[in-house]
Parts: structure tokens; sequence; C-alpha cells
């Protein structure tokens, strides 16, 4: 079949340029991917934990607060989600699940003493930040930027300082608590190393890849809350329970996951957003220390309850960052699918009743006349 030509055409359509601004983006895209992977080299060299996204999100924050764009494909957070969690789908196997379904109780009370603990940090706020309950409440109870922002433009509150809070306790988490875990641990060498030496063939990572690609398309056809995440980790662990012939993604695989998920997190640290809400930062960076602090009291509380080790019980109740926490728990070689169970759990608690919960308290809070004005 000969090239069909318009007028005007310089060559054949299918070896025609591609536009400038396609071509542009597609720079750009590179040149951020480039600078993360330098960054995330650098955290490597110095053995940090969970190096290649911490660099990426160093990276992708410096260049928001230097007032650049970081205009990245939202596909790229979709698929390190999807790598990731089919990578931790792995641990599901047939003793785990057994193991968990004995911690389903801690599992339940975690996720409810949490929604608590975000009300008594949301009350903390209020008084520091001088903000309505809805803001505080939204800002303080882990439910994800993107959920959190939605209730807030729902309920007539301003979305800056909820996204600015939400995301600030998910960087102070990822910064804080896996170094901190595998420094206390003593036990690891070489935090990298663990990660990269899962052996692996082509084609049981690609059955791998397979299984989570159809997990995150059914979760999403659904309806469900992070679609991309659970999906993907529900389909990968459903291949485990099988015990289909699946292996890890080579390292590789697991370090682009973790650039691509770091920069979509760094990116939300704007210059603009921060003079929107810099009179609340202060109050946040408090309120995001406390309930990190809660949390881990609780964790510690569990594992003298259930017996479970510490380290898995602090990472099973951090107040949200699963997909960092899962990889801590990785790096440790111990309770990948208990720390990821409990954040599951709740997940499904917090967010399908997120709406519910924030209006219950708004309408609560206009009858009692406690902190209902609008910030």
């Amino acid at each position: 079949m000969e090239a069909t030509e318009e007028p005007g055409d310089a060559m054949p359509s299918y070896v025609r340029k591609p536009r400038p601004a396609l071509l542009a983006r597609l720079i750009h895209a590179v040149l951020i991917y480039a600078g993360a992977l330098a960054c995330g080299f650098v955290a490597h060299w110095v053995r940090f934990p969970l190096p290649w996204m911490f660099g990426a999100m160093v990276f992708a924050a410096a260049v928001r607060l230097f007032d650049r764009p970081v205009n990245i494909p939202v596909q790229s957070r979709q698929l390190g989600q999807m790598l990731v969690a089919s990578s931790v789908g792995l641990s599901f196997t047939p003793e785990a699940v057994r193991t968990m379904g004995s911690l389903l109780a801690p599992m339940v009370g975690a996720a409810m003493v949490t929604i608590g603990l975000g009300f008594v940090v949301a009350a903390s706020l209020m008084r520091m930040a001088r903000v309505d309950v809805v803001t505080a409440a939204l800002s303080a109870i882990p439910m994800g930027p993107v959920e959190s922002a939605n209730l807030a433009v729902r309920h007539g509150v301003s979305p800056g300082p909820v996204i600015f809070a939400q995301t600030l306790r998910i960087m102070l988490i990822v910064t804080v608590i896996p170094p901190v875990i595998v420094a206390l641990d003593g036990s690891i060498g070489d935090p990298v190393a663990v990660l990269s030496a899962v052996p692996w063939t082509p084609g049981g990572a690609l059955l791998l890849a397979a299984a989570g690609f159809a997990g995150a398309l059914v979760a999403r056809a659904v309806r469900m809350a992070n679609p991309y995440f659970v999906g993907s980790l529900g389909g990968a662990a459903l291949a485990a329970a099988l015990s289909l012939p699946i292996t890890a993604h080579p390292y590789p695989v697991l370090v682009l996951a973790q650039v691509f998920l770091g920069v979509w997190l760094g990116a939300v640290f704007d210059r603009e957003l921060l003079l929107r809400a810099r009179g609340f930062i202060p109050g946040a960076i408090v309120a995001s220390a406390l309930m990190i602090a809660l949390c881990i009291l609780m964790g510690l509380g569990l594992a003298w309850w259930t017996r479970q080790p510490w380290q898995v019980m602090v990472l099973a109740t951090a107040p949200g960052s699963v997909t960092e926490m899962a990889l801590t728990a990785k790096i440790l070689q111990e309770g990948l699918a208990v720390v990821t169970a409990f954040h599951l759990v709740r997940i499904f608690i917090i967010l399908p009743f997120a709406g519910t919960i924030i209006g219950l308290t708004d309408r609560l809070a206009r009858h009692w006349g406690v902190g209902s004005g609008r910030a």
C-alpha cells in the first residue's frame, strides 16, 4: 500500500516528524527522570533505604520549589504503583494468609484507633493553625492527598492546605521511618543489596506483571479505592496463593518504579502551594510529627499484644505510605504480608467511609458551633 500525502506535506505521514509540543514534553520528562536518577544514585551511594524513591522525591521537590515545572505523565505513577504492588503481592503465600487471619482483630482495631488519633491531631491543628474542623480533619486523618482534596472542595474549604498536610506527612514518613528502622534493626548491612538480590526469571516476571495489570483493571472497573496499587496487589497475591510460576521483577524495574513514585510525590510541593499555605505550615509540621509519633506508640503496643516484631508493627501502623512501608519490610525480610495487610485494612475502612466521616464531622461541628468557620 502506498503512503498518501496531503497537500503541503513535505513527507509521507508515516515518517512525519513528531509535533514540537510532543517532542518538548518528551525531552522535559527525560530530563526530569535523569535528574531524579542522579539524585537516587547519590542516595544509593550513601546506602539510604529506598534510595531511588527518596532521591527522586528530593529532586522533584527542589525543582518545584525553584518554580520550575515537573510535567510527567500520570501513567508513570500508576505504572510505579502496579510494579511495586505486584512485587509486594508475592509475599501472600498460603502460609502468610493464615498468619494474617489470626491478626484480623488487631488490623481492624488499628484502623479504628488511627481514625481516632486523626481527630486528636485535628483538634491540636485547629488550635495551632486556626483552621476549621473540616480542614483540620482532612489534614490529619490518613486518606491520601487526592481523596482529601476532593472532599475539601465538596465541603467548601480550600484544598491547598489539605494537600500540603497530607503530602507532608507522607514525605516525613518516607524520610524518617525506613532509615530509622533499618538503623535500629542493625541486621541489614546494605538495604539496596537485599532488594536487588531477589531471584527472578523473565517468564516469571512477565507473569507477575500480567497478574498485577489484570488486577488493576478489575479494581478500576469496580471503582475500588487506589485501584492501581490495591488491584495489582490483589492480582499478584492471587497468583501467589495459586502457586503460579511467578517471580520477582528484576531490580532495575523496581528502581524505575521507585523513581516514578518519588518524582510524583516530590512534584506536589510547589512554591505556589507553600505560599498559599504559609500560615498553615508550622501547625501542619507539628501535627504530622504528632500523628506519626502516636502511630508509632500504637505499633509498639500492638507488638507487645500480638508478639510480632516491633519493626513489623511500626511499619504496619504508619499513618500512610503503604508502598514505602511494604518495601521497607521487604528490606528487613520480615513481615511483608502483615505490614501490607494492616495498611490495606485501614485503606478499606477509611477511604470508602471518608465522605461519611467528614460529612458527619461537619454537621456536628455546625450543630455545636465548634470550629465551623471556613479558612
